[in-house]
């Protein structure tokens, strides 16, 4: 399925991952989509498909580095210094920004505002690798306050919002502060039913396995191991008779699906190894 119908970034992920394929090939993949602005787009995040720098796809390239050991690459220093130009005052990102108006998009990345506020679920995204990393820039240390402030007045009515609150707690280097965090969320999670613990329930559902997906992160301790091993179990059975893996989130074009399922099915190889399956 990979070599077929991935994208070659992702086909050099695969390789890097599960072969022998090198990261400086993955790193050269990702360049292209590179902008002078030092931020990325161009589809990078496959539901923004203009050219122009975005939060979400800059997001997704510190994800990608993190992932083969390159967060030293001198991409990084270059879009932390675009973030610095399209953060608010308060140290957080916008979700998207107005210039995704003029290009094919997603239905969840509508422009509703000119001057849009910042987002907790963007934020978090763009600085839980730079965090786990170990990146020091000033414009990580206004980020993490916000992320910071903005966990504390979580609202458990977004999913997603919540998810990467979590991502950020376990990449952070202020353990004892994120572990007492992640004590009062996992209950919060559940209770508010943002969390589905029944694999089988349809629809763009959000599992435990997308709140801890490497077993080594402080949020595995949310879950119960007869839990995680159910999830565990759907989640393979869930590869496709192509050999790739799906999504269930809206799928709103065919290339954007294309794409996306040769992201998520390194991203479920990834997953799966990493809990011994």
């Amino acid at each position: 399925f990979v070599w077929l119908s991935a994208r070659l970034l992702d086909r050099r992920r695969f390789a890097h991952l599960f072969g022998d394929g090198s990261a400086d090939a993955v790193v050269e993949a990702l360049r292209p989509y590179r902008n002078p602005d030092g931020g990325f787009g161009n589809a990078l995040e496959p539901d923004l498909r203009g050219p122009v720098s975005q939060p979400a796809p800059t997001a997704l390239a510190f994800e990608i580095l993190a992932e083969v050991g390159r967060l030293d690459d001198p991409m990084v220093e270059g879009a932390l210094a675009y973030l610095e130009t399209i953060t608010n005052p308060d140290g957080g990102v916008p979700f998207v920004l107005p210039s995704a108006r003029d290009y094919p998009r997603a239905p969840p990345f509508q422009v509703v505002d000119d001057d849009p506020p910042s987002s907790l679920l963007m934020t978090g995204l763009l600085a839980a690798p730079l965090v786990g990393g170990g990146i020091e820039h000033p414009w990580l240390d206004a980020a993490s306050r916000f992320c910071w402030d903005a966990i504390g007045a979580l609202d458990y009515t977004s999913a997603y919002a919540a998810r990467f609150a979590v991502g950020f707690l376990d990449h952070t280097p202020e353990r004892e502060r994120a572990q007492s965090a992640l004590a009062e969320i996992g209950p919060r999670l559940i209770e508010s039913e943002l969390v589905t613990l029944d694999p089988d329930a349809p629809g763009e559902i959000h599992t435990p396995l997308d709140f801890p997906p490497d077993p080594g992160l402080s949020s595995r301790s949310m879950w119960s191991d007869e839990i995680i091993d159910r999830h565990l179990d759907a989640f393979a059975a869930g590869q496709q008779a192509d050999g790739g893996w799906t999504f269930n989130w809206q799928a709103w074009a065919p290339m954007v699906e294309q794409e996306w399922r040769g992201v998520v099915t390194v991203w479920a190889l990834t997953i799966l190894r990493a809990y011994g399956r």
